[in-house]
């Protein structure tokens, strides 16, 4: 498995920030009289076990588990694709990604964020004002193609009336695009929460966030060859049930919530009150509408080229796993 790890030349810069996202550990098994089974729960940035131990939704949950954590969805759908994961949680595009990349996977459940979370970062000083100033500039992707933070970058420049063919677009992982940001090696950088809230907290500007570009929605994924398991479908409907009411949770206790992630992830609690309040946080079962706003993002992903490929979102969906009560 690739677990969030910070490059050599970044750690030094990154500590002094209290952003050791590398500390957020795998995860210990955690163990129940006579578990049924055991679930490897994919994470992202340690974003989704900081609300379940904030909320304890999963204390005397029916099943063992343990948490992988990813610094990006490429790696976090690499090792589901691997079978290295049960589930994992990811924004839009990266589940359509994962899909063209032939993951066995099914989207399971929905979930709601805010589309500020992630964002074009440029330098403080930098001479770039608007998207139309990108033209003939290189701009850094987070994490690989087919990020949320690519689309959001293709729809900036569409709306800019910028032609995607005089910008560079290079793609890197987040940690090590945070230390070349952080040393002012990139001018500007497509990218995503937590590292998008650090890069600003460190004086990056924003040149333009994803609201009404990207959908905020993100999606819970479970592997087929979990779900074909009868013991570990029942345990993924027990975690899908205690994801809903962590979020109500957080949605509730929200400094509880910040001061939880900040612990985990040794982030300022400032930076922390930001990620949290406008993370992905409420769970619920997919619903018609989402599977048509994912459509449109799939669709527009393959007329941009994006993707390489149309993805039949229904055909990736299973909405009979999770029906949460009213």
């Amino acid at each position: 498995m690739t677990f969030l790890l910070l490059p050599k030349t970044s750690r030094r810069d990154w500590f002094k920030q209290g952003a050791a996202l590398s500390l957020v550990a795998a995860g210990s098994l955690r163990a129940f009289a006579q578990p049924q089974t055991t679930l490897v729960l994919g994470d992202q940035a340690g974003g989704l076990r900081s609300l379940f131990e904030a909320s304890r939704t999963l204390e005397g949950a029916p099943f063992a588990y343990r948490w992988a954590n990813f610094q990006g969805a490429a790696p976090l759908f690499e090792a589901q694709r691997s079978a290295a994961v049960d589930t994992a949680m990811a924004g839009d595009l990266p589940v359509l990604a994962a899909a063209v990349g032939k993951t066995p996977l099914k989207i399971v459940a929905t979930r709601v964020g805010k589309a500020d979370s992630l964002g074009i970062v440029v330098q403080p000083d930098s001479p770039l004002r608007s998207v139309a100033d990108l033209r003939g500039k290189t701009v850094i992707v987070s994490s690989a193609r087919g990020s949320i933070s690519q689309y959001q970058l293709y729809g900036a420049l569409e709306e800019a009336g910028v032609p995607r063919s005089e910008v560079t677009v290079k793609f890197v992982l987040p940690t090590d695009a945070a230390a070349a940001f952080a040393s002012k090696q990139i001018d500007a950088w497509a990218i995503f929460d937590p590292y998008y809230t650090i890069a600003l907290q460190q004086g990056g500007r924003i040149l333009r966030d994803g609201r009404g570009i990207n959908t905020a929605l993100g999606f819970i994924t479970a592997s087929e060859h979990s779900l074909a398991d009868p013991a570990k479908r029942a345990a993924i409907v027990h975690f899908l049930d205690r994801l809903g009411r962590a979020g109500d949770w957080a949605l509730a206790n929200p400094e509880a919530y910040a001061q939880a992630y900040s612990q985990l992830t040794r982030l300022p609690i400032e930076s922390s009150r930001i990620i949290t309040a406008r993370a992905s946080v409420a769970g619920r079962p997919v619903s018609e509408a989402d599977i048509v706003a994912l459509q449109a993002v799939a669709d527009r992903s393959a007329r941009d080229g994006i993707l390489p490929v149309r993805i039949d979102v229904r055909a990736i969906t299973d909405t009979s796993v999770w029906k949460r009560a009213a």
